[in-house]
């Protein structure tokens, strides 16, 4: 049990600090502080966004933009918290 209790947190964690470097990496790129033109730079940036954007555009779809700020990562990294506390303290123990 507890290996499987530490491997969804390690992966929701995971989660949290790629999406949280996804959009620091955005803001860098949209304020030419890092070149998005760089192979690497554009390779993990495509490499996150396949990751990310399954996940972010039915959150888009319902949450509008606030004068061009996307708050959708945000409520991605909310749900993710709130599945990660839901498995690990209320289903995960009710199956052991």
């Amino acid at each position: 049990m507890y290996a499987i209790y530490t491997l969804i947190s390690l992966v929701a964690q995971l989660l949290i600090w790629l999406l949280i470097i996804w959009a620091v990496m955005g803001w860098l790129i949209t304020f030419n502080v890092i070149n998005a033109y760089n192979p690497f730079v554009s390779g993990v940036m495509r490499s996150l966004e396949g990751l990310f954007d399954p996940m972010l555009r039915p959150i888009r779809r319902i949450l509008p933009t606030a004068g061009g700020i996307d708050f959708s990562p945000l409520v991605l990294i909310i749900i993710i918290i709130v599945l990660k506390t839901l498995l690990l303290q209320d289903i995960l123990p009710a199956l052991m």
